[in-house]
């Protein structure tokens, strides 16, 4: 006979023990300051800075044909982010891409990156460490500088 203890109770909740008090702990990094997982805050104003020069100059050399402006966003993160680390926006926010071990991306993972960064739906959907879709399959992190 099945009995309350087979099936749990309500009343005791979630598992909980698996769950790291913030950002980027599981990964051992810090809490805040230089070196922590960047905020959502700051992924959004380094994105908006981004496609805002994107636009800019998309209007100037296509006549704001959408797929100029999107060239233009998808060229400027492959090749900043494969070379650099960072972005534009990504530099004015202050955080940049690094590998989970440590050390620069690389040109495939800004590719990658990059192609799923534009579908949307990977960078919307987090992880507890607040990493996309699109940083956990490269295993990339962004972090505050």
């Amino acid at each position: 006979m099945v009995d309350r203890k087979d099936i749990g109770s309500w009343l005791s909740g979630p598992d909980t023990s698996n769950i790291s008090r913030y950002p980027g702990e599981r990964l051992g990094l810090p809490e805040t300051g230089r070196g922590s997982m960047a905020r959502a805050g700051r992924r959004i104003v380094a994105l908006c800075i981004d496609w805002g020069l994107s636009y800019v100059i998309g209007q100037f050399f296509f006549d704001g044909a959408s797929l100029g402006i999107l060239g233009i966003f998808v060229l400027e993160q492959i090749l900043l982010i494969g070379t650099l680390g960072y972005s534009i926006g990504h530099r004015i926010a202050g955080i940049s891409v690094v590998r989970a071990g440590g050390g620069a991306p690389g040109p495939l993972a800004a590719v990658v990156r990059t192609l799923l960064l534009c579908l949307l739906l990977p960078a919307v959907i987090t992880d507890p460490d607040h990493r996309g879709l699109h940083d956990r399959a490269m295993n990339t992190l962004l972090i505050r500088r």
